[in-house]
């Protein structure tokens, strides 16, 4: 009888080990909801954590306050090539002088002008094309270098004509640009052909240059286009700049124009049905649409009060209440929580408008019975096994 109660003992102290034990190795897939809502004390980068819970007003002021890239607003209209010279590029150059032709008399062809002097002949001399070179200037016979890079082709004539005034009988300048040479926009990514597209005095826009590189390679909804421009950068999708004809913009000499393919991802965590990051659109994509690309909430675990976006949020894009006072990250960024409690059916709604963005986590925690069984199948798992060794013993 002692044996077997002693057995029973230390098969008991052995089961209390390792059920101690599975409680100190039992893990969570992540914060609870009340761990998270705890947050909003917290801060990231010495900026106050903020913890919005998502309405229709919430996701109204959202969007509405929200900077969209333009390629009108942001890059402008634009010039189209010839209208400014830069360097490198070749001008076909003539000079007039009216009778009696001094400087350029002994050369060029004769032209009849007007019908009142019969014997009126102004001569006109075609020079060499001239190419602008790196200082940006050309040279002309009996003045000189003129200045030519940065200004109009009637700029420059009507620069020549001061410069030969005195030299030349009443002297007359036609400049024109003769080939570009400098004016190109690089067009790489996801395009059937990267190359550098030559620039002419039609003015070649967004589509011009994409149709010259041969179109691209994805479906057009999840493209996007990229204008690099000196500093400035700005996207636009290419769907907006087919629907809208305002952004198909004129491109100026050395734009970069990248195609990329769904440049936009956000990374999903928790208890769904898929931990993963996932790419999506410059169309944009709703949380309706983001919970339906990961299968969902996971019906067993996951706490449906618990569904959160966390965010690097502009600051433009928050109430101002909150906005008020509140700390930044380094690069101007408010750290925001977005709750939404998707047992509230008007929540479905709400995600059908609220917008995800680039980098976002979206994150759905485990709801608290879901952590009880948990514990309960470490118990069992453990007690088994040792009620069974004792029932061996009797």
């Amino acid at each position: 009888m002692n044996k077997k109660m002693m057995s029973v003992r230390m098969a008991g102290t052995v089961g209390l080990a390792m059920t101690l034990s599975g409680c100190a190795i039992m893990s969570a897939s992540g914060p609870s909801t009340r761990s998270v809502m705890a947050e909003r004390s917290q801060s990231v980068d010495a900026a106050q954590i903020k913890l919005i819970d998502v309405t229709d007003g919430v996701t109204r002021d959202m969007i509405a306050n929200t900077h969209h890239d333009s390629f009108v607003d942001d890059l402008g209209e634009g010039r189209p090539i010839g209208s400014v010279i830069g360097q490198g590029d070749v001008l076909d150059i003539a000079i007039w002088e009216a009778p009696p032709a001094t400087l350029f008399g002994s050369s060029g062809s004769d032209v009849r002008l007007g019908s009142t002097s019969s014997g009126s002949l102004a001569r006109g001399s075609s020079l060499p094309e001239q190419m602008v070179d790196s200082d940006g200037q050309i040279t002309i016979p009996f003045i000189g270098r003129v200045q030519a890079a940065g200004r109009t082709p009637q700029a420059i004539a009507k620069a020549i004509t001061s410069r030969l005034a005195g030299l030349a009988h009443q002297p007359q300048a036609i400049v024109r640009l003769s080939r570009n040479a400098a004016a190109n926009v690089t067009v790489v990514g996801d395009v059937a052909n990267s190359s550098r597209v030559p620039l002419t005095s039609r003015g070649e826009r967004v589509l011009d240059v994409l149709a010259t590189a041969g179109g691209v390679k994805q479906p057009v909804g999840k493209m996007t286009v990229q204008i690099t421009r000196g500093p400035k950068v700005t996207s636009l999708p290419l769907e907006t700049v087919i629907r809208d004809p305002r952004q198909n913009v004129r491109l100026e000499p050395d734009d970069v124009m990248t195609l990329l393919y769904q440049p936009y991802s956000f990374t999903a965590l928790g208890a769904i049905g898929k931990n993963d990051e996932l790419p999506f659109e410059a169309t944009g994509l709703t949380l309706a649409q983001a919970l339906g690309r990961i299968s969902g909430l996971q019906d067993s675990r996951a706490d449906v009060k618990g569904v959160f976006i966390f965010r690097f949020e502009d600051p433009n894009a928050v109430d101002p209440a909150l906005r008020e006072g509140a700390r930044l990250t380094p690069d101007g960024r408010m750290p925001v929580i977005y709750r939404i409690n998707m047992k509230d059916p008007s929540s479905f709604f709400i995600a059908q408008s609220f917008p995800i963005r680039n980098k976002d986590v979206l994150y759905v925690s485990n709801a608290p019975l879901a952590d009880i069984q948990k514990f309960t199948s470490v118990i069992f798992s453990t007690f088994l096994p040792v009620a069974t060794t004792a029932t061996a013993f009797r």
